[in-house]
């Protein structure tokens, strides 16, 4: 754990001069026209919603609740419309507290199996935040570009958490996902000053880390018509860009989508990895299921990733504020365009992961591997987790996986193919390349949260 040793206000100020130099859109059609993104907001609103006051913002909680209700109050103050009205009077009045109509929360009740089997409530009332930011053109204002984040995390839950010795210590997600909820309440407050063409849906679920049971929810009781959604653009874990890195993933979702990511990064201030895969473990997959091209931003994998130590001191807000710049300029191309985007359906990649393994139950090796990595063979490790069968079997940071249980690793497909394919307890050989050397590993695989 980095211990923040740097007072607030002096962190602050290193922040903002640092976005003041690369947030800034260059190279862009319409730049003259766009704003800069506010670190200052960002900042502010990631401290909130990652605070100890909401206690991690677990699904069905208090502090989930609170930060539904500050969603809703940002929006509000900057003027936008409440959006959901449900069809069911009766069913509206049994899930809402308050007066069923036009308002900012779309209420459900998530049912988590993976709650049931260890004994704790499972179904539990929570809600999504909804708001509209109406399009200027009349001919298409009632077509739309969904900006999607989930604001749920692991609370005080053990379940999901990756550090189970830290028992009910709150997990503040602030990575996960304050950062990219912030990054869409910044993106809604520059799009509201220029409206594109088109409308653009803000949509906040809960219970994605049930199983991305709000985004299931909303595609299912959507209050506009899926079939005039042109794109969903998901924000999950957007707050530690490093190197310049950064992973978008679903642009062979539609024939345009390469081409509108790198116009958008024309100057090249972005390192992007772009991936086509429509589906992971994360929002966006719940709307590429109904035939919608999508787009993830993603910063990659790291070492507090479901533990406790996800902290906001730990959070680049310079870099969300870039990944806000990027991705404003590819709304407004999506949003401004004449014609919609041409939907393509990629090949499906089941074993593919999103932030990283959500396989629980299955063994457990203690490895953060590179999802950022491209080319080359193997899969490169990010980083070994302190006291996991990877950090006791000697990998390293930097140990490029080639094979795993005489199983050949070419990218991180094959390497969670090769790694799932065996149980908690066995013995297996793990080849990586270091230093340019092939160097045998033997790790006996441990059990996720065991």
């Amino acid at each position: 754990m980095i211990a923040a040793t740097i007072p607030y206000a002096r962190t602050l100020l290193a922040v903002l001069a640092l976005a003041a130099c690369s947030a800034a859109p260059r190279g862009s059609r319409g730049v003259s026209a766009l704003a800069t993104a506010d670190s200052a907001a960002i900042l502010r609103d990631v401290r909130y919603l990652a605070s100890d006051a909401l206690e991690g913002r677990a699904t069905g909680t208090p502090g989930n609740d609170s930060a539904a209700a500050y969603i809703a109050r940002r929006y509000s103050a900057l003027g936008l419309a409440p959006l959901v009205v449900d069809s069911s009077r009766a069913a509206c009045a049994s899930l809402s507290p308050v007066p069923c109509g036009p308002r900012w929360t779309q209420y459900f009740v998530a049912r988590s199996a993976a709650l049931a089997h260890t004994r704790q409530p499972f179904e539990l009332t929570t809600q999504n935040v909804v708001a509209l930011i109406r399009g200027s053109d009349r001919q298409l204002r009632d077509e739309y570009v969904v900006l999607g984040a989930h604001f749920d995390h692991l609370g005080r839950s053990t379940v999901g958490a990756l550090d189970p010795d830290a028992g009910n210590a709150i997990h503040n997600g602030a990575d996960d996902n304050a950062s990219g909820t912030a990054a869409i309440m910044e993106l809604a407050r520059l799009l509201a000053r220029r409206p594109p063409r088109r409308s653009v849906l803000l949509a906040h679920f809960s219970g994605e880390e049930l199983g991305l049971l709000g985004s299931q929810y909303f595609v299912e009781h959507s209050p506009v018509d899926l079939a005039r959604v042109r794109a969903m653009l998901n924000f999950d874990m957007v707050g530690r860009l490093r190197e310049d890195r950064l992973m978008v993933y679903g642009v062979a979702t539609a024939a345009e989508l390469p081409a509108i990511v790198d116009s958008a990064n024309r100057a090249g201030t972005l390192r992007i990895t772009a991936i086509g895969d429509g589906f992971g473990s994360s929002d966006h997959s719940s709307f590429y299921a109904r035939n919608l091209p999508v787009l993830h931003f993603f910063t990659n994998v790291h070492d507090d990733y479901h533990r406790a130590t996800d902290d906001a001191e730990k959070v680049f807000v310079g870099g969300i504020a870039r990944v806000v710049t990027l991705a404003e300029r590819i709304v407004r191309d999506i949003a401004d365009r004449p014609a919609p985007l041409t939907f393509t359906r990629t090949a499906p990649q089941p074993s593919r992961m999103g932030p990283a393994s959500r396989e629980g139950a299955r063994a457990y090796l203690g490895s953060v591997p590179d999802m950022g990595a491209s080319g080359g063979e193997g899969l490169r490790i990010a980083g070994v987790q302190a006291g996991s069968p990877a950090e006791t079997g000697g990998l390293k940071t930097g140990d490029v996986v080639v094979e795993l249980g005489g199983k050949p690793v070419k990218d991180l497909y094959q390497y969670t193919d090769a790694l799932y394919a065996h149980q908690p307890g066995d013995t297996i050989t793990i080849v990586v390349m270091r230093d340019g050397q092939r160097l045998p590993l033997t790790v006996t695989l441990g059990k996720r949260g065991g």
